[in-house]
């Protein structure tokens, strides 16, 4: 009897947000492992020879404009890992409506836009969606509503999303720690980590993507927690 597992080729892997932090990590991890990343970003992606739209993901038309020109471009997805993210800390009274609602357009609603466009090609091919929340979409701190707000809202879709699809599509939710990115440049001192903070490798959370999406068909890593040892956030 064999012990070797009937793992998935990676194939053609949607990634928003690819041309940084995680995003671009997943790229380079599903380079690696043979299959082909696109990226979905509002810059180019710096990996050579990358398929890629530029698009906003705060306007969910766009996000969905860009599936579409991909998917006639490059091919259908065969997975969708939505990476992209963006913040706005402070209290609630000290954040600009603007501001506030683009943060959980681009994480949800963006979220939302991507993987219902891809929806039709996941479902023919048995595909995968991976959604990215954060360990503080279970965990609530403040000064981080808008964030919270769109992280927890990226659980609870998913969890639907994976009950809506069962047999269907695979979904998984990834819900990773504090990263090593640029995803904290441009903070004030008192929302970045501290000087003894010890940040994940994107890298690691990466690999973590690639297990799920080598799952065969019929087997699904529902949600999953990727996070350094000591994570202030977890649990």
């Amino acid at each position: 009897m064999s012990n070797s597992f009937p793992t998935r080729e990676i194939g053609t892997v949607y990634i928003s947000g690819g041309s940084s932090g995680l995003g671009a990590a997943v790229v380079d991890a599903v380079q690696q492992a043979g299959g082909t990343p696109v990226v979905i970003d509002m810059v180019a992606p710096k990996a050579e020879g990358v398929p890629y739209a530029i698009a906003d993901l705060s306007d969910s038309a766009e996000a969905e404009q860009a599936v579409a020109d991909l998917a006639e471009r490059v091919g259908p997805p065969d997975a969708v890992v939505t990476c992209a993210g963006t913040d706005a800390c402070g209290p609630l009274d000290g954040i600009d409506t603007q501001t506030w609602e683009r943060v959980v357009r681009v994480n949800l609603f963006g979220t939302v836009a991507l993987v219902r466009a891809c929806l039709p090609h996941l479902k023919q091919n048995h595909g995968t969606v991976v959604t990215v929340s954060s360990t503080l979409g279970l965990k609530a701190v403040g000064d981080a509503t808008a964030y919270c707000a769109s992280k927890f809202g990226v659980v609870g879709f998913t969890r639907a999303l994976a009950t809506e699809l069962a047999g269907q599509v695979g979904v998984t939710l990834l819900i990773p720690g504090g990263m090593s990115t640029a995803f904290f440049d441009g903070r004030t001192e008192q929302y970045k980590p501290g000087p003894d903070a010890i940040l994940n490798d994107p890298a690691h959370t990466a690999a973590a993507v690639l297990t799920v999406l080598r799952q065969p068909v019929g087997s699904e890593i529902r949600e999953l927690v990727v996070a350094t040892s000591t994570e202030p956030s977890w649990p």
